[in-house]
């Protein structure tokens, strides 16, 4: 599924599944998703205001950290030695199981994980565009599925929606 992804939508997308185990969800959720996208930001949006510390205030993403610290432990030490490479987007692969359709999973040298319902429709309605899949196309995903709570959040964050939605070309259905 990644075949039509540019590098840097590819990268956001191992990313995000990086956030999804190191927080140990079952499931990539579209909430890590933006997050994903906010910290690799493979798009030119300028109404994009969001940072990536504004965006992971507001998702869960748990941090173990200061219980590991207190045994002395430097997590990011240890992320640096065991982790060399494995972020690589080359290295990750997006399939969708034959036996069940609906299913679409993350896998890479990490682990593997699932996409949550959520997360594989972004994917799905990015993919619904002509051309190579961008970080502009994922952000459309994201924003079209208004259940998702990625509009929330980058509300919360300070993003004026309807110019990022104008600036993404993504039409806007006006009620009558």
């Amino acid at each position: 599924m990644f075949a039509r992804f540019t590098e840097e939508a590819r990268r956001a997308v191992v990313r995000a599944g990086i956030l999804a185990l190191d927080a140990g969800r079952p499931a990539l959720e579209a909430d890590l998703m933006l997050l994903g996208l906010a910290e690799v930001r493979p798009f030119e949006l300028t109404s994009f205001t969001a940072s990536a510390s504004d965006v992971r205030e507001r998702v869960d993403v748990g941090d173990p950290r200061s219980l590991l610290a207190t045994l002395g432990i430097d997590l990011d030490l240890v992320h640096r030695r065991t982790r060399a490479g494995a972020d690589a987007p080359a290295a990750w692969r997006l399939r969708r199981s034959r036996l069940r359709p609906l299913r679409v999973t993350l896998y890479g040298p990490l682990g593997q994980i699932p996409l949550a319902m959520h997360a594989r429709k972004v994917i799905e309605v990015a993919q619904w565009r002509s051309g190579p899949v961008t970080g502009e196309d994922l952000i459309w995903g994201l924003l079209a599925d208004c259940s998702n709570g990625a509009a929330r959040i980058l509300r919360d964050a300070g993003v004026d929606l309807p110019e990022l939605v104008r600036e993404i070309g993504m039409p806007v259905r006006r009620a009558a």
